[in-house]
């Protein structure tokens, strides 16, 4: 499913204008965004949390060269499911 299709099928499910519904959803990325910029999380109880992880400096190999190079750390948005939403996609 892609942002069109998920639009569509969120305006269907509500009983809102598509354009509505574009808005909304643009604004709960755009929230979740700018928590996870300011190193904050997004918990919402029953479907699960975004956050931001460190992830530390580790070795890699250039697959062309085959020479190690060193990949920067870094911070990653991840998203953990909660217990509800686990259940519901694997019945």
């Amino acid at each position: 499913m892609n942002k069109a299709e998920l639009i569509t099928s969120m305006a269907e499910k509500s009983g809102l204008t598509k354009k509505d519904i574009e808005k909304a959803l643009k604004s709960f990325i755009d929230s979740v965004e700018e928590t996870l910029e300011q190193g904050d999380k997004v918990q919402l109880v029953g479907f699960g949390t975004f956050e931001v992880r460190e992830r530390g400096e580790r070795k890699g190999r250039n697959p062309r060269t085959m020479e190690e190079i060193a990949i920067p750390a870094s911070k990653v948005p991840v998203f953990k499911p909660g217990k509800e939403f686990k259940e519901k996609v694997n019945k």
